[in-house]
């Protein structure tokens, strides 16, 4: 029963699913949390934004909180002196990532990836040829969830060191993007519930959407 029900959903699409929703389902939480002690956030030291940054940097890594969601909080209270702790955040999680994925036994599971899927095998191949610059674009993306995107190149056998660049420079332009929106907000509360409001926003939004999608696209499209 188990070997059919993983032959028809194999574990790197379940594991994909559930780091999908599960940060919708948390950020919800987060925002009637933020919401109720925005009075006590904008009173806390910079030692308790750091200590909240590590221990965030866990949940993202999790995906119990999506890095971009946190970066309006951080945006909207600290202003752009936030960059660097999320700048940390996000590589410290996708660095948990990384060697969580090598402790799942990676290559046991990439192996039933590509037996689920045959056609996976040429995308992997690719996919180890451009491994920076396929994590670019999809770090740029401002749709493609951030811990399954993790998970997926860690399991895709990508190199670290790429990872982390890759990463770190297709962050850059989001979280900048997010942290402005931040610091334009007026209430913590219309902010959360109205993240990517504002022409300007919504624009850089596209641009970096159609920037991503092409450079995807780009890595996808068939060989001469």
């Amino acid at each position: 029963m188990a070997n059919s029900f993983l032959r028809k959903y194999p574990l790197p699409l379940l594991l994909s699913t559930l780091l999908t929703v599960m940060p919708l389902v948390t950020s919800s939480l987060f925002t009637g949390w933020a919401i109720t002690h925005e009075g006590s956030l904008t009173g806390w030291t910079m030692m308790q934004w750091i200590g909240l940054t590590g221990a965030l940097a866990v949940a993202s890594a999790l995906a119990l909180v999506p890095p971009g969601f946190l970066a309006l909080v951080y945006g909207y209270i600290l202003g752009w002196i936030s960059l660097p702790l999320l700048f940390a955040m996000n590589i410290v999680a996708i660095g948990m990532v990384y060697f969580l994925a090598r402790n799942l036994k990676a290559s046991q599971m990439l192996q039933y990836l590509e037996e689920a899927f045959p056609s996976a095998k040429n995308i992997l191949t690719r996919f180890r040829e451009n491994q920076l610059k396929l994590i670019f674009f999809t770090k740029l993306s401002p749709v493609l969830p951030f811990a399954v995107t993790n998970l997926l190149f860690a399991l895709a056998g990508a190199n670290l060191r790429r990872m982390l660049i890759g990463g770190a420079l297709g962050m850059v332009p989001r979280t900048i993007l997010t942290v402005w929106a931040g610091t334009k907000a007026k209430e913590i509360r219309y902010l959360l519930e109205h993240p990517n409001e504002g022409l300007a926003t919504q624009v850089l939004l596209l641009v970096l959407l159609l920037v991503s999608s092409a450079g995807i696209g780009w890595f996808f499209r068939p060989k001469k």
